[in-house]
């Protein structure tokens, strides 16, 4: 980080009043912080990293108080850092602010491979944190699961279910799977029935696995019985919103079955309980349009179906579908895996929490797996003229939502260029100008709005040298 680079994020501390996710603020006044373990690991685990900032008193309204000795402040933090495991390098950066010294220590983001970053003292299970808006959070032991189950590449579906026998499976289903394999496989054609199920992780040790219960069962919740959907229409904006004398649910079901059967019941769930629409074109032409578009929908739920996490800390956990008046939510157990994160989910290929679901899908109801049917998501909204999807990944839940209210037409454009321009008579950051108009994640923002927007010279960056810099900001530029 550069000086000026610096004195312009304590500028924004001092304004705002507030630390965030990315910044943390420590006194440093008379002496170094003790603890500085907690921050340390969250930083260097979530993405992007994070800087600390120390001469600035959050007690005393973010006050510049200044360090009590730069270089020995220093040696201090590296001298922390190094009771980390893995070590951590902070790049510092000293600067003079109304003749007060200020320090920073940059964190960046460790390895996935080198993930959980923890307290060597405390050790893994106590000793690793996560970064929760300006507060240091214990992970759970399941966050530090998901860690090692991706480095160790431990396949959760593939665990054998004990009190199973293969006549637990549908003597249908398995012939059905088994006729579409050899079609598509002509290399396994001429193995056993057996051989090609334990080479397709469904069987194992001649006893069903996980997901050979769950895609070829008699009926897989006899096994887990949390596996499942839970489905409902509420009448209002949340859950609970309405009085006690009215209808909490206009519709509820638990939905159960194999994942292709809960795929055709969620869908079915979703078609009933949406508007449907029959539009007449010019040539008479019939057309039905729903408010979700429903090929979009399908997607996100054989998205959970897929890629929820089929571990033992979440098999008590079931995927959660709500429709509300406005919006459309589905949140299913286990954030996302491995490398991929929200600003490249559907743009690279991903890795795969479960590749033999996936695989033995697309020889049963022909999905693809390749970017998780994301650019699917996005190109049916905008084609229903409806808002981008959004997207969280948040405490091991990753949710999708669908909102249904539709883009205005003619100037919307415009007036939300104008509106941005209004927000922006002050220097803004990505995230205050994402956040005040209701993007997330900011890219698309920045991409359809603000690029364009500092092309036509309407806004300008404080750091034009740097324009991914963490720390840009933009503004107005006075006409």
């Amino acid at each position: 980080m550069l000086e000026e680079e610096l004195i312009k994020l304590v500028d924004d501390v001092v304004a705002k009043r507030c630390e965030w996710q990315t910044v943390e603020v420590k006194k440093a006044s008379c002496g170094t912080p003790t603890k500085l373990y907690d921050t340390l690991s969250s930083f260097s685990n979530q993405t992007g990293g994070g800087v600390i900032i120390f001469g600035v008193n959050e007690n005393n309204n973010y006050e510049i108080c200044g360090v009590y000795n730069s270089q020995d402040l220093q040696q201090k933090i590296a001298e922390q850092s190094q009771q980390m495991q893995p070590n951590i390098r902070p790049l510092c950066t000293v600067a003079r602010i109304k003749d007060k010294t200020v320090v920073s220590a940059e964190i960046a983001e460790c390895d996935i491979y080198d993930k959980p970053c923890f307290y060597k003292g405390a050790g893994r299970l106590r000793g690793s944190y996560i970064r929760v808006g300006e507060a240091d959070i214990p992970m759970t032991e399941y966050e530090i699961y998901s860690f090692e189950a991706f480095k160790r590449k431990i396949e959760d579906e593939r665990r054998i279910i004990e009190r199973s026998t293969l006549e637990d499976l549908s003597k249908d289903n398995v012939a059905q799977y088994l006729i579409n394999l050899r079609k598509q496989k002509p290399n396994l054609s001429s193995q056993p029935d057996e051989t090609i199920l334990e080479l397709q992780g469904l069987v194992a040790k001649s006893k069903p696995t996980l997901a050979g219960v769950m895609l070829l069962g008699t009926y897989p919740q006899a096994f887990f019985p949390q596996l499942s959907i839970t489905a409902m229409r509420v009448p209002g904006k949340e859950i609970g919103e309405v009085g006690e004398d009215d209808e909490r649910f206009i519709d509820n079901k638990r939905i159960e079955g194999t994942i292709p059967q809960m795929l055709d019941e969620a869908l079915n769930f979703v078609r009933r309980n949406i508007q449907n629409k029959t539009i007449i074109d010019d040539n008479g032409k019939r057309a039905d349009k729903t408010e979700y578009p429903l090929k979009a929908v399908r997607e996100i739920i054989l998205n959970a179906l897929i890629h929820r996490d089929y571990s033992i800390h979440t098999d008590n956990s079931p995927i959660r579908l709500v429709i509300y008046e406005h919006r459309l939510e589905l949140e299913n157990p286990g954030g996302l895996y491995g490398r991929i994160t929200l600003d490249t989910l559907g743009k690279v290929s991903a890795d795969t929490r479960n590749p033999f679901i996936a695989g033995a899908l697309e020889i049963m109801i022909n999905t693809e797996n390749r970017f998780s049917g994301i650019p699917t998501i996005r190109k049916e909204l905008k084609n229903a003229n409806l808002e981008p999807p959004e997207f969280t990944n948040i405490h091991g839940i990753f949710k999708v939502i669908f909102r249904k209210q539709k883009k205005a037409k003619l100037n919307l454009e415009m007036s939300l260029e104008e509106k941005i321009l209004s927000f922006c008579k002050a220097p803004r950051s990505r995230e205050e100008i994402a956040s005040e108009f209701g993007f997330n994640p900011p890219s698309y923002m920045i991409t359809k709005y603000i690029n364009p927007l500092i092309e036509k010279e309407f806004l300008s960056m404080t750091l034009p040298s740097k324009p991914k810099s963490k720390y840009q900001k933009y503004y107005a530029v006075k006409k």
